[in-house]
């Protein structure tokens, strides 16, 4: 009787082990959307920021009349009037005169120029229309000019050449789908082992 009682210790412990392994599979395929969703963060890179000198400067582009209040910054899906927006992320910038450009490029055109200016609220925005430029990849220069001395940052952006990526759940259903089948190979394996006892057995077991 004590080894029947074994065995049957032993297949709770195997199915105990093996369920175990869900919480692995769960993290290490959620780890991509952890990843994802952490881009971006301050020690991170992001093509949306660049730094100007100690300071660092938020880029962020609107397409008003085509997509709302959708905000982008390295892609801009698009071509039409385009709100660009510079923000500080410190204060030490509002004190100094920095210079706004965007050029087309590689030939390096110049769609928009805003000469040396303190911005004393820390946000710079000025709208231009991509239309008349046309499709292409784009730079916006961001540079302090003080006296004789200029010092100058770029951040790439392209304009109707890419669409930006939609939120997918193809990932979630690779996961869940993942964990049902591996729970249902566990039930299986756990059911296998496990000795086959009539009611009757497991009453008499319980007796004793």
């Amino acid at each position: 009787m004590s080894n029947s009682i074994n065995k049957l210790k032993k297949v709770a412990y195997k199915r105990i082990r093996w369920l175990g392994l869900l919480p692995v599979v769960f993290w290490v395929g959620l780890m991509p959307t952890i990843a994802q969703a952490h881009r971006g963060a301050p020690d991170e890179a992001d093509a949306c920021v660049t730094r100007v000198g100690f300071e660092r400067v938020h880029f962020t582009a609107y397409t008003p009349t085509l997509s709302g209040d959708r905000e982008y910054c390295s892609i801009i899906p698009e071509i039409g009037p385009t709100n660009l927006v510079f923000d500080y992320e410190g204060k030490s910038l509002r004190n100094v005169s920095v210079e706004f450009e965007i050029t087309k490029e590689p030939e390096g055109q110049r769609v928009f120029y805003q000469q040396p200016k303190k911005v004393k609220n820390g946000t710079f925005d000025s709208m231009v229309d991509f239309s008349q430029y046309g499709a292409g990849n784009y730079l916006a220069h961001i540079a302090i000019v003080d006296k004789d001395k200029r010092l100058d940052t770029h951040i790439p952006f392209s304009v109707g050449l890419e669409s930006v990526p939609g939120k997918s759940y193809m990932l979630h259903i690779v996961i869940i789908g993942s964990l049902l089948l591996l729970a249902y190979i566990v039930m299986k394996l756990a059911n296998k082992e496990a000795p086959n006892h009539s009611p009757e057995w497991y009453r008499r077991v319980k007796r004793t």
